[in-house]
């Protein structure tokens, strides 16, 4: 499906030392953060992600706060439309200035007034 790929990714979490109790619970914690925002680095929106640690080791990084390095690999599935892609939504709500759909059943868009072809119209019933 247009829009959607699988990526693979090699990681490195920063894990407080506070969190080192349970370190794969907090590499969760981060890798959710990253979840339906986009992200600049993988450019477009992470959906989805399948992490495996690279090894068991951390590397203590030097300086006023002592962070666990941890790698890892992770399969990320990311949503990352582009220009004259066709993509499939639902039409929600239409009004005079703009039409909003749910585009893939679960990202939301707007169509402005502007970016409507001239040779579609507006009704009212």
């Amino acid at each position: 499906m247009e829009g959607l790929s699988v990526s693979d990714a090699n990681l490195v979490v920063y894990v407080h030392p506070s969190q080192t109790k349970n370190v794969s619970e907090a590499i969760l914690r981060e890798l959710s953060s990253l979840l339906f925002k986009f992200n600049e680095t993988f450019d477009g929106v992470v959906l989805a992600y399948d992490v495996n640690p690279s090894n068991n080791f951390a590397r203590i990084l030097s300086g006023v706060h002592p962070y666990c390095a941890v790698r890892l690999k992770a399969k990320l599935l990311l949503f990352s439309p582009k220009a004259d892609m066709v993509l499939e939504g639902k039409v929600v709500k239409v009004t005079r200035e703009s039409i909003h759909a749910i585009v893939l059943g679960f990202a939301s868009a707007v169509i402005t007034d502007e970016d409507i072809r001239d040779e579609f119209g507006f009704k009212s019933v």
